[in-house]
C-alpha cells in the first residue's frame, strides 16, 4: 500500500509541475505582457519601464524560475487591479467556492446515487426511463441555461430565493443546484452500471438463494461494492465544479474564486489568473489522488496498478 501511495503522489507532484509550466508559458505567449498591462494608449516609454519594473525583459526561465520558487513560498505577488497580495485575495475568495462545491457535490451524491441504484432495480421499467432522461438532460443542458431558468423561476417569478450575492444560505441553494444538476449525470449512470453489473454476480445470487431480503441484499451486499468506483468520480467532479464555478458564480455574482477569475482575466490581472488557475489545478490533483488511495484501501486489486 505505501508503495502504491508513493507511486501515485510522484505522479501528482509530475502533474502539478506540469500544469505550473502551462499556466505559466500560456499567459507569455498569449501576447506582450507589458503592453496589455499599460493599456493601447501608452507610450513605448511606458510600456518599457512596465517590462523592467516586472522582469518581463529577463530570459522566460529566469522569469518562471523566480515564479516558481515564490509560489513554493506561497507568494503569488500583488494584484496589479486590485492592490492586495494575490494569497489575501484568494484567502477571501476560496472558501466561498469550497462552500459552494462542497453542497453541490452532497447535492449530487443524494440524488443521483439512490437514483442509479433504483435505476438498476428496476431495470428497463418506468423508474429506469425516468432517471435515464434526467441524466440525458442533465448532459445535454448547459450549465449556465440551467442557471438562468432557476433565476427566472424561483427568484424572479416565485420569489423564494435571492438572486445575487453570498451573505446566506439562501444565496448558495440556487447556485449549488445549478452546479449540482452538472455532476448528476455522470454519478448516477455510473451508480446504475455497478450495481447492474454486481446485481449479475455469482456471490449476489447465493445471497438471494439464502433468502434475504431485497433491501438487505441491495444495500449491504452490492451497493458496497458497486459505489467503489463513484468514489473516485466524485473527486474528479468535485474538481470540475471548482473550475467550473466560474460560470455559475458569474451568473449569481457569489464573490468566490470563479468570480476572481473572470475579473481578473477581464482587467488583465495575471499573477491573479495564474495563481487561481493553479490553485484550482492543485485542488483538482490533489483530490484525485485521494480518490486513488482510498480506492485502494477498499478494493486491494488497485494497489497492484
Amino acid at each position: 500500500m505505501l508503495i502504491y501511495v508513493l507511486r501515485r503522489l510522484l505522479v501528482a507532484l509530475s502533474v502539478v509541475l506540469t500544469v505550473a509550466v502551462v499556466s505559466f508559458l500560456l499567459l507569455h505567449l498569449s501576447g506582450d505582457l507589458a503592453t496589455a498591462m499599460a493599456g493601447p494608449e501608452s507610450s513605448a516609454a511606458d510600456v518599457e519601464k512596465i517590462r523592467v519594473q516586472y522582469g518581463l525583459d529577463r530570459p522566460m526561465v529566469a522569469q518562471f524560475g523566480d515564479w516558481f520558487v515564490a509560489v513554493l513560498q506561497l507568494d503569488f505577488g500583488r494584484s496589479f487591479y486590485f492592490q492586495n497580495t494575490v494569497m489575501e485575495l484568494i484567502g477571501e475568495r476560496l472558501p466561498i467556492t469550497l462552500k459552494l462545491g462542497g453542497v453541490a457535490l452532497l447535492l449530487a451524491l443524494v440524488v443521483a446515487i439512490p437514483l442509479g441504484v433504483a435505476a438498476a432495480v428496476w431495470r428497463d421499467s418506468w423508474v429506469d426511463r425516468v432517471a435515464l432522461t434526467i441524466a440525458v438532460i442533465g448532459q445535454a443542458m448547459p450549465n449556465f441555461w440551467f442557471a438562468l431558468t432557476l433565476i427566472v423561476v424561483f427568484s424572479v417569478g416565485l420569489k423564494w430565493l435571492p438572486v445575487a450575492g453570498n451573505g446566506t444560505w439562501q444565496h448558495f441553494v440556487l447556485p449549488a443546484i445549478a452546479l449540482g444538476y452538472y455532476a448528476m449525470p455522470a454519478i448516477m449512470r455510473l451508480t446504475r452500471a455497478g450495481m447492474l453489473d454486481v446485481l449479475g454476480s455469482d456471490y449476489i445470487r447465493t445471497a438471494r438463494a439464502k433468502g434475504l431480503s431485497r433491501s438487505r441484499v441491495v444495500f449491504k451486499h452490492a451497493l458496497r461494492n458497486a459505489i467503489i468506483p463513484v468514489v473516485a468520480l466524485a473527486a474528479v467532479e468535485l474538481g470540475f465544479m471548482l473550475g467550473g464555478s466560474v460560470v455559475i458564480e458569474s451568473v449569481y455574482s457569489l464573490q468566490g474564486l470563479g468570480q476572481l477569475a473572470w475579473d481578473s482575466i477581464a482587467r488583465n490581472d495575471y499573477p491573479v489568473v495564474q495563481a487561481v488557475v493553479l490553485i484550482i489545478a492543485v485542488f483538482y490533483i490533489g483530490l484525485t489522488f485521494l480518490a486513488d488511495v482510498l480506492n485502494a484501501a477498499l478494493d486491494p486489486r488497485m494497489r497492484t496498478r
